[in-house]
């Protein structure tokens, strides 16, 4: 199983002090957690897009260059790439400089982005919401597959055989689809025969199984072979003990997640809900080293998933925490779960 870590970048006030966050130094913060990820022998840092003043990230592409240079061996993917509100053309072109600047290390994770700023932003109607991110995955695909692509489409002036450049060094340069509460993406993600990261940020994990097996059973009946990768990506925190872990998250959590729960009509997060979602049933990984391998390998039980994918800075944590929760994913669960997957006999996929 390949594990790893994406963020959004947040710039919420620190928990207790109202203190604002600097966006350098936050990104400065952030190009070296994605190295210490490299070190310590993680497989993945992805960066999320947001189009808002809480968050230091819109160009994660960019973002993942400066952080290709600082890394060696690190996959650098986009976590998400809002594809509705972007055009397909230039996100090929950013992710190809990006894996020719990675040494082949690039990734794009296409999804809708869980907030709308976007689309006003640039230019596109909320009610295209569906029509835009199919009709757009479409072409970000058609030029992946061709160096020379003839097109047309609703929502992008045509393409007529024109030569898309660079080339990535990858071929093909991974595209995963990001899939929410959506069974419909999932399905559309497998019949593509694309990987699917699905996220499982609460409720009870097992709830989302059919959405995988959905994914699966659409790779089939279209006649990929291999079915296509598996990512679960969810929140996470790790300190020496659960306790710990637990303290030092939740005002952050709950600083960030009931911000956008005030916008969004969501009850407050209680630190009794909090704890629920740290069980192993729950959908937080935040507790203690061997507390987060046994919730991974409880849900790859459920899953047989092939990627995991943990967002420590739910909300804005001290650097040196994150850090601290970087290294103890890489150094103490990461092999952990390795070798308890690699012992098991398990296979990749259910039958």
């Amino acid at each position: 199983m390949e594990i790893g870590i994406y963020t959004f970048a947040e710039l919420h006030p620190v928990p207790g002090s109202g203190a604002a966050v600097d966006p350098a130094r936050r990104l400065r913060d952030l190009i070296e957690e994605i190295e210490l990820a490299d070190q310590v022998g993680l497989d993945v840092f992805g960066i999320g897009e947001h189009h808002r003043p809480d968050f230091a990230v819109s160009a994660p592409a960019v973002v993942l260059a400066a952080a290709a240079e600082r890394t060696s061996r690190i996959r650098l993917t986009s976590a998400v790439t809002v594809l509705s509100s972007d055009d397909p053309v230039r996100v090929f072109q950013d992710f190809a400089t990006l894996d020719l600047l990675s040494g082949g290390r690039a990734e794009i994770m296409a999804g809708r982005g869980s907030f709308i700023e976007s689309f006003p932003l640039f230019g596109y109607e909320l009610a295209d919401y569906d029509s835009l991110f199919a009709e757009k995955l479409e072409l970000l695909l058609r030029l992946r597959d061709a160096e020379h692509v003839g097109w047309s489409g609703q929502h992008r002036p045509a393409l007529d055989g024109l030569g898309v450049y660079p080339r990535p060094l990858q071929q093909p340069i991974p595209v995963w689809v990001a899939v929410g509460g959506n069974p419909a993406s999932a399905v559309r993600a497998g019949t593509l025969g694309l990987p699917m990261a699905l996220a499982i940020i609460g409720g009870l994990p097992e709830r989302f199984a059919p959405f995988a097996q959905l994914h699966r059973d659409a790779a089939r009946a279209a006649g990929h072979d291999p079915v296509p990768a598996l990512s679960i990506n969810a929140h996470g925190y790790i300190a020496a003990t659960s306790q710990r872990a637990a303290d030092e998250s939740f005002p952050a959590v709950a600083a960030a997640m009931n911000k956008i729960g005030r916008e969004r009509g969501w009850a407050p997060i209680t630190r009794e809900h909090f704890d629920a979602s740290t069980a192993l049933r729950g959908a937080s990984f935040t507790g203690s080293p061997q507390q987060v391998v046994e919730k991974i390998l409880f849900q790859h039980e459920i899953f047989r998933h092939d990627r995991c994918l943990l967002q420590f800075s739910v909300g804005t944590l001290p650097h040196a925490q994150v850090m601290r929760s970087i290294e103890l994913l890489g150094n103490e669960v990461a092999p952990a779960v390795r070798a308890a997957l690699a012992g098991s006999g398990a296979e990749r996929f259910p039958t």
